[in-house]
């Protein structure tokens, strides 16, 4: 598959493809392997995160994967070819994806990204920004290291409010629930409950809460 997937097709081809390795991605923490997919004449790459392959860490339970998209044993996610010359760093000076990176930011504060690295954010050929490597997330107690500071004590928009009240007033999606402890739950709406009260995206004082390395 080439240029953007087709949902459905990608979705298939996750759940129920032919899957070979292809090779281990470079300079990846845990184990983490470029894989083919193949179903009824489609094809598309992937990238797998076995559980056995993860690196014990002290601050986070085994099991990583399952804070990513999960199938089994490991995380297999849609393979997103894009521009590695690009980066947090400098898609926020560029200027033109500012909205689409507090969305990020926000998405981070909500969910307590530990690990938001620069090169954690992809640019792709439709000049859409993908945000990889999820998996330190969701943490009940405070964790958040993230390299997305510039925001600081600028409002959060009306619609990403309006996002913040859709996760207070809902129940949480079955597939997410299901993956979280209640403690987790519970922190998840009080950070959502606490980014609504403010109204404006926060200050990291400490000047601590960056991951590394940063890209």
């Amino acid at each position: 598959m080439t240029g953007r997937a087709d949902p459905t097709i990608a979705l298939d081809l996750l759940a129920r493809g032919d899957i070979t390795v292809k090779g281990r991605m470079p300079r990846a923490s845990n184990a983490t392997f470029l894989v083919e997919l193949a179903l009824d004449g489609a094809t598309a790459l992937a990238v797998y995160k076995p559980e056995q392959g993860e690196r014990p860490l002290w601050d986070f339970p085994p099991g990583l994967f399952r804070r990513e998209i999960a199938l089994g044993d490991g995380s297999l996610q849609l393979f997103v070819p894009a521009d590695f010359r690009q980066h947090y760093f400098t898609l926020l000076e560029a200027g033109e994806h500012r909205e689409t990176l507090q969305r990020i930011c926000l998405f981070d504060l909500v969910a307590n990204n530990a690990d938001r690295k620069s090169g954690h954010c992809l640019l792709v050929p439709d000049d859409r920004i993908y945000a990889i490597d999820n998996g330190l997330t969701f943490h009940a107690e405070p964790k958040l290291r993230t390299v997305i500071w510039d925001f600081g004590e600028e409002p959060i928009a009306p619609a990403m409010q309006e996002d913040l009240r859709r996760v207070l007033s809902d129940d949480l999606p079955p597939a997410l629930a299901g993956l979280l402890d209640p403690d987790e739950q519970r922190a998840l709406k009080r950070r959502a409950r606490g980014l609504l009260r403010t109204g404006q995206f926060p200050v990291d004082k400490s000047g601590l809460r960056y991951p590394w390395p940063l890209i």
